[in-house]
């Protein structure tokens, strides 16, 4: 899901940088495919842009002017939803992490053992909370509600993104599916957080890149002292 997202961003610009030859015939060529190889291999475009550019179209859609994009999603939200209410969203933000370490107790082992995954968990809740916490009480941006000032960026869907990012990061290269899920989780938090009428979509944007932007600064540079990742997984 993550090559396609990259592929489909990428492909203009690949297109563009073909150089035009009229004095040869057309021959099927590898070069094309070698370099979306490299592409993929190039973690870092979707590891660091994606959720900067989420960041950054929540701060650009932030902000009191009605022309700010923010109010659009609201609005609908209020006249197809008005009365939506729940709470789920308050467990569902953790739901990904404590299917993680359901997996591992059931014999389905994750990429990193115990001890060193709780470590980089614990660092990406740290990395993610300070983020949080700090913009929250620096904009205080008043919430859909005006309950309180500090709606932006979305606490929950940043917490849902760290669990679901952290699932990613473990069993995401062997069952691609169980990325899929963790990531439905998150988005569904979000989505909720704005029909619950506690955030804007700026702030479910900029949460949803702050969450996974910890978790993938925790894993970049975590130092295993303790023991070596694990090399197999059980198959199923």
């Amino acid at each position: 899901m993550k090559k396609t997202f990259c592929f489909l961003i990428l492909l203009p610009m690949l297109s563009v940088a073909q150089p035009a030859d009229t004095l040869k015939v057309y021959e099927p060529s590898t070069n094309f495919s070698d370099k979306l190889s490299s592409l993929y291999r190039h973690k870092h475009f979707c590891t660091y842009v994606v959720p900067t550019s989420l960041i950054g179209a929540g701060l650009a859609m932030a902000g009191k002017s009605p022309e700010s994009g923010k109010n659009e999603l609201k609005e609908a939200r209020d006249k197809f939803f008005p009365a939506f209410h729940s709470h789920i969203d308050d467990q569902l933000q953790f739901a990904p992490i404590a299917v993680a370490y359901g997996l591992d107790a059931l014999g389905l082992h994750s990429k990193t053992d115990f001890l060193n995954k709780s470590i980089i968990l614990m660092k990406s809740e740290l990395a993610m909370t300070a983020i949080v916490t700090g913009l929250k009480y620096t904009v205080r941006e008043t919430r859909p509600d005006k309950s309180a000032k500090n709606s932006f960026p979305s606490g929950h869907t940043a917490q849902a993104f760290v669990a679901a990012t952290f699932l990613d990061q473990e069993y995401g290269q062997r069952y691609p599916w169980l990325s899929c899920v963790g990531y439905v989780l998150a988005s569904s938090v979000g989505a909720m957080r704005v029909l619950n009428n506690k955030h804007y979509m700026s702030d479910v944007l900029a949460g949803a890149g702050i969450g996974y932007l910890s978790v993938k600064l925790a894993y970049a540079t975590h130092q295993y002292r303790f023991q070596h990742k694990r090399k197999k997984a059980i198959k199923f």
